[in-house]
């Protein structure tokens, strides 16, 4: 047998012939893909490509037959939007997903790409993602053989480079699978996209360097559309592209094809499409246009965390912490943070129309932290944990823009303070929430008698420099360190205070415990080292400063709300109420 005829045998077999290999957890796919490399070993399993909608549904399908999460990291979302989403990848729909800023939106984009698609063998080094075995046979027998292709079709189906690839390697062309994360393309929606871009366009370079003809399909450059073949393309704001652009995106979904210019040339990107728009945005009359919106046939509603936990589970999961060894985040400082954001996004005078979104609780908290390494924990040498003298500084952090009264950088601190202590107060009722028994109560308030605890962010602060004279009268410079803010030496003057903290540390842990149990159910593990209190403290008559610290202005905190009120607090100064 020639070798031009066990060419056409091999390949006329592997296209007409059932796959021959075991399939792995993914759809369609070889249970051994990695060992699969080459062009031959392809076509002599008979692998046959499965469309995106068919790897998304069939993927799905396993997983809820197992029992399986393919939206890990998702919080608050199990009963409203996730099953939306498994309801139409079920049934191949595209989607828009309809939510205000920092609701997840291209997150979900993401999880869909990474998890249910599955991977896909491409010839190594093309652009637009090119299967070997999508082509007809006959065209890639004569590639195999060295042949030019006579194409009859007006079809694009592999690129000129990879034309060229299996001309000069045959065979023995190297296979490469993409998995679904690579496959995934985000564009962000602006003003300057061109149709050309979503298209693809003539390349200048390409006619002059090969010398081909304008229209010849050799000069063509990929758009976004073919960039993103057998794959997911998530459209971020899609109401921002004008109503001429939105038009070249209605072929891809009802027909699931596209031309552009002059090509004689239609494109078959098999592209599954996921959109995202801002509520404000989509309601707008003609932000999308009429036949757009009907054929991103499933209209999914994102929404904030609905709980003060769910957001802080985000909180925890997302927040970048750099690497920091020597810090520990007491959960009721996050669910302060958690709380400030919840309650400034239900506000009255809040824009709700802009959104207030959970990245400013998650960039606020990292504030919080680099406030805490620069006022304290990194000139002196401790632990680096946050406490409620600390939060004034989120106001860099936090995005939001007021309705009712003038937006202006006075109101809108004024705004954040009032927050922040209506947030302090509701946080510290919640964390003593029968705690205390009323004689405790008065026994605190015996011992407070005249006396005052002082609040600073860094107690570990020298004195000024003082001139003193020595013992034959000469003028000396001297720097003392002021003691008497040093939250340990204050408590050795409240035996009660001190003794009642010991019981605040214990609910602390309570708290980091059940947190992490928590965490871990909804498959959360990062960042729990810095949730983990056995890093702070060792049980034993304390060692920890910081610790001390945030648990007191906690304590004292809630000794100036409770009911009735023991102490007052002026300036930095907490003292008896009379």
């Amino acid at each position: 047998m020639s070798r031009a005829d066990s060419i056409l045998k091999l390949v006329k077999t592997s296209y007409t012939s059932s796959p021959t290999f075991k399939q792995a957890t993914f759809f369609g796919v070889p249970h051994n893909y990695k060992d699969i490399k080459t062009l031959r070993d392809l076509l002599e399993i008979n692998y046959k490509y499965q469309p995106v909608k068919n790897q998304l549904r069939q993927n799905l399908i396993a997983k809820i037959k197992n029992n399986e999460n393919p939206f890990v990291g998702i919080i608050g979302f199990d009963d409203t939007v996730i099953p939306a989403i498994k309801r139409a990848l079920l049934a191949g729909h595209d989607i828009l997903f309809v939510g205000h800023i920092g609701q997840g939106k291209t997150k979900l984009a993401e999880l869909i790409s990474a998890n249910l698609l599955s991977p896909i063998p491409i010839v190594e080094g093309t652009l637009t993602n090119d299967i070997p075995t999508e082509m007809p046979y006959t065209h890639l027998v004569d590639l195999l053989n060295g042949n030019a292709i006579d194409k009859m079709l007006p079809e694009f189906y592999v690129s000129k480079d990879c034309e060229e690839i299996i001309k000069n390697n045959g065979l023995d062309t190297k296979i490469k699978w993409l998995d679904g994360k690579q496959r995934y393309r985000y564009i962000l929606a602006t003003p300057d996209i061109s149709v050309k871009d979503l298209v693809g366009q003539i390349d200048v370079v390409k006619i002059i360097k090969k010398g081909i003809e304008v229209f010849d399909i050799d000069s063509y450059s990929p758009g976004y559309l073919l960039q993103a073949r057998y794959g997911i393309l998530c459209l971020d704001e899609l109401p921002v592209l004008d109503p001429r652009k939105q038009v070249t995106l209605l072929s891809v979904l009802q027909e699931g094809r596209f031309t552009t210019g002059a090509y004689p040339v239609f494109f078959k990107p098999d592209v599954k499409i996921i959109a995202t728009a801002n509520p404000i945005d989509y309601t707008h009359s003609g932000k999308i246009i009429e036949p757009l919106a009907d054929r991103l046939k499933s209209h999914i509603e994102t929404h904030y965390p609905n709980t003060i936990d769910d957001e802080t589970l985000i909180l925890v999961q997302e927040m970048d912490m750099l690497n920091r060894n020597q810090t520990f985040l007491p959960i009721f400082m996050l669910k302060a943070i958690t709380r400030i954001f919840q309650k400034i996004r239900t506000h009255p005078d809040i824009n709700s129309d802009r959104g207030v979104s959970v990245r400013s609780t998650i960039h606020s908290l990292e504030a919080v932290i680099g406030e805490v390494e620069r006022a304290r924990s990194l000139v002196n040498n401790v632990k680096t944990i946050p406490r409620f003298s600390d939060l004034q500084c989120i106001f860099q952090s936090s995005k939001f823009e007021l309705d009712e009264i003038e937006d202006t950088t006075e109101n809108k601190t004024l705004f954040l303070n009032n927050v922040i202590n209506e947030v302090i107060q509701e946080t510290c009722l919640h964390f003593f929430n029968e705690f205390f028994k009323p004689q405790e109560l008065v026994s605190i308030k015996n011992e407070f008698r005249n006396k005052s605890f002082i609040v600073v962010q860094n107690q570990y602060q020298h004195l000024p420099t003082q001139v003193v004279d020595d013992a034959e009268g000469t003028k000396l410079a001297k720097e003392s360190r002021d003691t008497s803010f040093s939250y340990t030496d204050q408590l050795r003057h409240l035996p009660v205070i001190s003794k009642t903290l010991r019981g605040v540390i214990a609910k602390i842990k309570q708290e980091q415990d059940y947190f992490i149990q928590k965490a871990r159910q909804n498959e959360i593990d990062r960042n729990l080292q810095y949730i983990q209190f056995e890093n702070v403290w060792n049980g034993k008559e304390n060692n920890n400063e910081e610790l001390l610290a945030t648990s007191s202005e906690l304590l004292f905190e809630y000794l100036r709300f409770s009911s009735p009120p023991i102490l007052d607090k002026r300036e930095d100064r907490f003292e008896i109420r009379e």
